[in-house]
């Protein structure tokens, strides 16, 4: 079994990733899953640096920064009853008496009832996106988002379009308002169902530069604060009744004193959570009295999430097969099969070597199956079940299936250290392909140039000559010639997709964004970076970081060798003055006359504009040189609104925004 320490670093790790997908809006794993890895943490290091920080600092996307009037701390967690049962025992919760009042909680909002009995209100937990409204003098002048707990992105403008904003107070307050974005689950099934879920939806549209579709999210607070701590709120009964008159969205309330009632509560609500009209992923329990010292704290102390239980499902697993992606082989489990989420499943992520050792796993071992949100389940860990006496250990690759070199387990993934690997060089010339949409040069004849080892580098692709590759199956000179173009026209790439292109494992072009937003701008910056700096970058983590580092100066001489070809360029970080399309969104469909789609994406990236690889509703653009076609993609263009331009149109727009048809100063190399 790994050591503890071994462990806690994977964890660690593992949190600090996930949290930057959440607070991007592209979470990884669900709610319940990154509590899983949270607990595992708090019980193996409690005092682990990573359980004290919130968020994983600012974004990096453009959005001007702004500090909280009081800090977003994050809060204790309880994942089950008898979590809950020891916090609330070390706040001096009664265990047995009766709700508020005559039982109907409804009607206990208020601050008249007697204290001798400790009160706590509880409320939904919603599953949205966290917002601070503050206001001066009764004015809304700015809506900043949760960020680092500290700082967060200042999006006003687009908090203002929100229903539920209240834009001008009746009454001269300053001070903050938080709340939750949320979209309801009618709107992302008519308008955003490309969208994981919800919270996803939210998440991106709020930080949209341009606004569109921020009438559809809605704002449900929570809580407010006066930053000069002047006694403004004292009781947060109260708080929820000024809310009320001031005209915001509040979310649901209700007031306990036993603890055992509200453990009733939570199972009433889990029962009918799917019949509500947006996404709950628990309760939060407070004390009634505020204590404005304890809400600065980075996590307070006087109030906790009450979270949901997963949806569980228990099976046998029969089997670990081992996924080959490049270099990694991945754990994938085999399971008698489970209804779970509507669905029947057969197998289960496993992750990696690490998770496989640290939760015991064995061949026959009955299993907890967890799926909310996810294409392909996960196993959780032994079901508390009785396990059977005759099991196997599973049995992990020693050696690469294809060079026989000594796989590394680094506990987080295992691996093929050897940098020549046929099946590694492989599929970095299958990645480059697919980066740079050279769809021409398809799977059979890529393997075909490599097993006759005429192409095992990226280089070595424009070096192909059309009169070689006519005498190549099912080719001819036509066909071949055909591909010697595609491959020969000049392409001006982003560093991200540059190095993308290389396949360093586990490194996609998301990723390289924001390398390259936080500064690392240029490959020469890339190349001079050691990976602890690289490690700095917001949501990267150590191992990532070395990954990268490693990799650049694996392919140091590749890279240079395909810059030399003259065909790819990368282009310089463009100046914020040059983003003239920023905002906008263009998707391509059919044929182009003048370029490879691939280009037409980079170019408008160039210029601050967003890809799209579909039509959904905010989209500005849909480019296509045969509007009139009966395609999928037009249909949905015109139910959308989305307007409709050719080629000819798309060109001329870039001549307009200031690109020019020649290379553009800003596409030199470096």
């Amino acid at each position: 079994m790994g050591s503890r320490e071994q462990r806690i670093t994977e964890l660690e790790e593992l949190i600090v990733r996930y949290q930057a997908s959440y607070y991007n809006g592209e979470a990884e794993i669900t709610d319940g899953e990154f509590d899983l890895l949270w607990d595992e943490l708090k019980n193996l290091s409690p005092d682990s640096a990573v359980l004290k920080k919130v968020g994983t600092g600012p974004d990096v996307d453009g959005f001007p920064k702004a500090r909280h009037l009081i800090p977003m701390g994050s809060q204790e967690k309880a994942a089950n009853p008898q979590e809950f049962l020891v916090w609330a025992k070390k706040m001096g919760m009664e265990g047995s008496n009766s709700p508020q009042e005559d039982g109907n909680n409804d009607s206990a909002l208020t601050s008249k009832n007697s204290r001798l009995t400790k009160r706590f209100i509880v409320q939904y937990k919603l599953d949205g996106a966290s917002l601070e409204l503050q206001y001066e003098k009764g004015k809304l002048v700015r809506a900043v988002t949760r960020g680092d707990g500290v700082t967060g992105d200042e999006i006003t403008e687009n908090a203002k379009r929100m229903k539920g904003t209240v834009l001008k107070l009746d009454i001269p307050f300053s001070g903050g308002v938080r709340g939750e974005v949320i979209m309801t689950h009618d709107v992302w099934r008519n308008k955003y169902s490309s969208k994981a879920n919800c919270r996803n939806a939210a998440n991106g549209i709020m930080r949209r530069k341009d606004g569109q579709g921020c009438e559809d999210l809605q704002l449900i607070v929570y809580d407010t604060a006066d930053p000069k701590d002047g006694g403004y709120f004292t009781d947060e009964i109260l708080k929820m009744e000024w809310l009320e008159k001031r005209g915001f969205t509040t979310a649901e309330t209700k007031v306990f004193s036993d603890a055992k009632e509200i453990i009733d509560y939570r199972q009433k609500v889990t029962d009918k959570r799917d019949s509500l009209a947006f996404d709950i992923d628990g309760l939060v329990v407070k004390d009634v009295i505020t204590d404005t010292e304890d809400l600065k704290r980075a996590r307070p102390e006087k109030q906790i999430a009450f979270k949901f239980e997963l949806e569980t499902a228990y099976s046998i697993l029969r089997e670990v097969q081992w996924s080959e992606s490049g270099a990694t082989y991945t754990p994938i489990g085999i399971i008698d099969p489970v209804r779970l989420a509507g669905t029947t499943v057969k197998r289960a992520n496993l992750n990696n070597p690490g998770i496989i050792r640290a939760r015991e796993l064995k061949i026959g071992s009955v299993v907890s199956v967890v799926k909310r949100g996810e294409i392909i389940p996960k196993i959780e860990g032994l079901a508390p079940t009785e396990q059977p006496s005759q099991t196997e250990e599973i049995v992990f690759p020693g050696v690469c299936l294809t060079c026989g070199s000594t796989l590394v387990d680094a506990g987080t993934r295992l691996y093929c250290p050897n940098p020549q690997c046929s099946k590694r060089l492989l599929h970095r010339l299958e990645k480059w392909i697919a980066v740079l949409d050279i769809r021409e040069l398809g799977e059979k004849l890529i393997t075909q140039l490599f097993e006759k080892k005429r192409v095992t580098r990226i280089h070595e692709l424009y070096t192909l000559k059309t009169e070689e590759l006519a005498e190549y199956d099912r080719m001819g000179e036509l066909s071949a010639g055909k591909v010697i173009r595609h491959i020969q026209t000049r392409r001006n790439l982003s560093l991200s997709a540059f190095v993308a292109g290389f396949d360093l494992e586990g490194v996609a072009e998301t990723t390289m964004e924001k390398i390259t937003g936080a500064g690392f701008d240029t490959l020469e910056k890339l190349r001079r970076a050691e990976a602890a700096e690289l490690a700095q970058v917001y949501g990267l983590g150590e191992i990532t970081a070395q990954v990268i580092a490693d990799g650049l100066k694996e392919c140091a001489e590749e890279m240079d060798a395909v810059l030399r070809t003259g065909v790819i360029t990368i282009a310089r970080p463009a100046a914020q003055e040059t983003l003239t399309m920023r905002g906008l969104s263009f998707c391509f469909t059919g044929e182009l006359k003048s370029m490879k789609r691939g280009e037409a994406e980079e170019r408008i990236k160039a210029l601050g504009a967003q890809a799209k690889s579909s039509v959904v509703k905010g989209l500005s653009y849909l480019v296509t040189n045969d509007p009139a076609s009966g395609s999928s993609k037009n249909k949905k263009a015109l139910e959308l609104g989305v307007r409709i331009i050719s080629e000819d149109e798309f060109l001329a727009m870039l001549s307009d925004k200031g690109e020019k048809k020649d290379l553009p100063a800003q596409w030199e190399l470096f």
